[in-house]
Order: structure tokens, then C-alpha cells, then sequence
């Protein structure tokens, strides 16, 4: 395999639906209720990794409507709001819209602390979306550690920017 590999073409199903269903299947392996000396496996977020991706690889009608269905599906397994976890994918998605232009061609740490500051803000409005329905603070801990699990998820937002970035000009 060369240094200088080409870029693979942009399916809707290659770029789309197969990083939304590795999603759901690592969603589910990670709730598993397996303990390592003691302490339960952490729960990232994983749908943020395709959320950031998309949105940095390319505009797209149709990842709007996969977040939300990204979404709702983490709503009804982890049990929350309905509705809360789409309205924070599209919050990620519609800054990382506007911000667009500016993280074209930044560096991967630049790309990494956007990645940080969006998942902030989608744990900012699931948190608030939380706290609004329930009447009840949920465990600041818990979120933070939450947080924390899903930051380190950028290398695969990475890998599939980079996979995906180039496949289509008319967006550069």
C-alpha cells in the first residue's frame, strides 16, 4: 500500500450508513454489563465520531436525518428523553456547518480540540435537556466521565475524515 493512496468515492452507504452502524453495534458492546476489576465499561458517545466526521468531510442531506435517528435510537436504549440526544447531534452538526471553512486544512491537534469543544457542547445540551425534563441535576461525575470516554474517540473521527476528505472537490 502506498504512501499516497486515493481517495475512496463518496457511496452514500460507504461514507454514511456503515459509520452510523458501527455506531449502534459499539453502542450496544460497550452497555454490556462486563466489569474489569470492578469497574464497569465506560459509555462514550460513539455516534459524535460519524457526527464530526460528516460534517467536516462534506455537506449532506441525508446525515442530518441519520443523526436524528442516530439519536433517537441512543434515547430509547440508554432510556433517556426522546428527542435528546438528536437535538445535540444537530447542534454539533449545524456548529461544525458554520465552522467548516475554518477547520479546512487545520492540523489534527486544531481538529482534535474542535472535536473536544463539540462533544462539550452536545453533553452541554444533553445535560440541559436532562436537567429541563427530569427536574433533577443527573451526577456531574458521571457526565464528566462520559465526556472523557468519548474525547478519546477522535482517532476514529480522524480515520474517517481522512478516508473520505478528498473524495469530492466540488466542496473545497
Amino acid at each position: 500500500m502506498s504512501l499516497m493512496q486515493a481517495a475512496r468515492p463518496l457511496d452514500p452507504w460507504r461514507w454514511l450508513v456503515v459509520p452510523a452502524l458501527v455506531s449502534v453495534v459499539a453502542t450496544m458492546l460497550f452497555a454490556i454489563p462486563f466489569r474489569v476489576f470492578g469497574f464497569q465499561l465506560p459509555e462514550p458517545v460513539f455516534p459524535l465520531v460519524p457526527a464530526f466526521a460528516w460534517a467536516v468531510i462534506r455537506p449532506s442531506i441525508l446525515a442530518p436525518f441519520l443523526l436524528v435517528a442516530l439519536g433517537l435510537f441512543l434515547d430509547f436504549y440508554w432510556g433517556g428523553p426522546v428527542g435528546m440526544w438528536g437535538l445535540a447531534f444537530l447542534a454539533v452538526y449545524a456548529t461544525l456547518l458554520a465552522a467548516r471553512s475554518i477547520m479546512t486544512g487545520q492540523s489534527r491537534g486544531t481538529r482534535q480540540l474542535w472535536f473536544a469543544m463539540v462533544t462539550a457542547l452536545a453533553m452541554g445540551v444533553a445535560f440541559a435537556v436532562s436537567v429541563i425534563n427530569s427536574h433533577n441535576m443527573p451526577n456531574l461525575l458521571a457526565v464528566f466521565w462520559q465526556y472523557l470516554g468519548t474525547i478519546v474517540l477522535y482517532p476514529f473521527a480522524h480515520r474517517l475524515i481522512e478516508r473520505f476528505e478528498d473524495a469530492d472537490v466540488r466542496f473545497r
